[in-house]
């Protein structure tokens, strides 16, 4: 056990009780994570705990503190700012302040990866024509994506941005939902319609639609095509078949970007076929100029427990592979 002794600067109230939390609800969150206690008087604190946790805490503190200059602490942010801390990533991390994260403006505020991988996520996808995003719900591989997309739009770097997704059943029948198949389809398209309307405004989001700037449309409706100058997303690709996966990426034309999304650990495909990302991540990961980001459990930035539900699914699998 250490302890380390820290000054947060400027000395401002205001900004000291931002930090800590109503009642001390945000210290007593990073030392519920980090395993640490931490004491004050005014603006010096003297953190304890074994000495990888009290360096992380220290410099997540500092990180958090720096945020309140500009914005009000929630238990949100300060979750996040936990996903962060390991601290060979955190001091990384502050090693490396010169080299500038990639930030994309919305209509909201500025859309930042949080984290290494992340950031390293929005790098790749601005510098190659196609990108794999793999891992878990809540790392941000479809937000991020349509992120990126929005700002490719803005910044006429693309005529357009088609959202693509296969329709696939998860336990469920398509044929027992009311409507035609464009309906039918929809609740699958979800999860794109609402980063969208996250980022732009639902009134934006429908007119770009209705313009055909933005296209919102099922896997199967690709084939043929040859899409130039478009940002296209195919998100929940683990339910793509081998062929339809390969049908999709050989529609990509001159001046588009592709980001290919989905998590392995949650096929829904029937049990014969093979997931079309798991055989392409084995055939194309010595292509050059595509680009593959992997994240963990320490990626997810959604409720803690997702985080929790993820590692306890992955060691169940683990246990259960072992065993047979």
């Amino acid at each position: 056990m250490i302890s380390q002794e820290i000054s947060l600067t400027p000395v401002d109230n205001a900004r000291l009780s931002n930090f800590c939390g109503h009642f001390d609800a945000h210290l007593k969150q990073i030392e519920s994570r980090l395993q640490v206690e931490i004491a004050n008087r005014g603006n010096q604190f003297k953190v304890t705990g074994l000495e990888g946790s009290v360096k992380a805490a220290c410099v997540v503190m500092q990180k958090l503190f720096e945020s309140t200059e500009k914005e009000e602490l929630t238990a949100e942010q300060i979750h996040l700012a936990m996903q962060d801390a390991t601290i060979d990533d955190l001091l990384a991390d502050k090693q490396q302040v010169d080299e500038q994260p990639v930030a994309i403006k919305t209509k909201y505020g500025l859309i930042k990866g949080r984290g290494k991988n992340q950031q390293d996520y929005l790098k790749k996808i601005v510098s190659h024509d196609i990108n794999f995003g793999v891992g878990p719900a809540g790392t941000g591989k479809t937000f991020l994506a349509v992120a990126c997309a929005i700002e490719a739009l803005q910044s006429e770097k693309v005529r357009k941005i088609i959202l693509v997704r296969p329709a696939v059943e998860a336990g469920e029948k398509l044929g027992f939902l009311p409507g035609d198949m464009a309906q039918k389809v929809d609740p699958y398209l979800r999860p794109l319609y609402d980063a969208l309307y996250d980022m732009l405004g639902l009134e934006r989001v429908e007119k770009m639609i209705d313009r055909g700037i933005i296209e919102v449309a099922p896997l199967a409706f690709m084939r043929g095509r040859t899409l130039n100058d478009s940002f296209i997303i195919l998100d929940e690709a683990q339910n793509t078949t081998v062929e339809q996966i390969k049908m999709f990426l050989t529609r990509v034309g001159f001046g588009s970007t592709v980001v290919v999304t989905g998590d392995i650990t949650q096929i829904d495909l029937p049990s014969e076929k093979m997931s079309g990302l798991r055989h392409v991540l084995e055939v194309l990961r010595d292509v050059e100029g595509i680009s593959f980001t992997f994240f963990s459990v320490r990626d997810v930035v959604r409720h803690p427990l997702v985080q929790r539900i993820v590692s306890a699914y992955e060691a169940y699998e683990k246990k259960t592979k072992t065993e047979q």
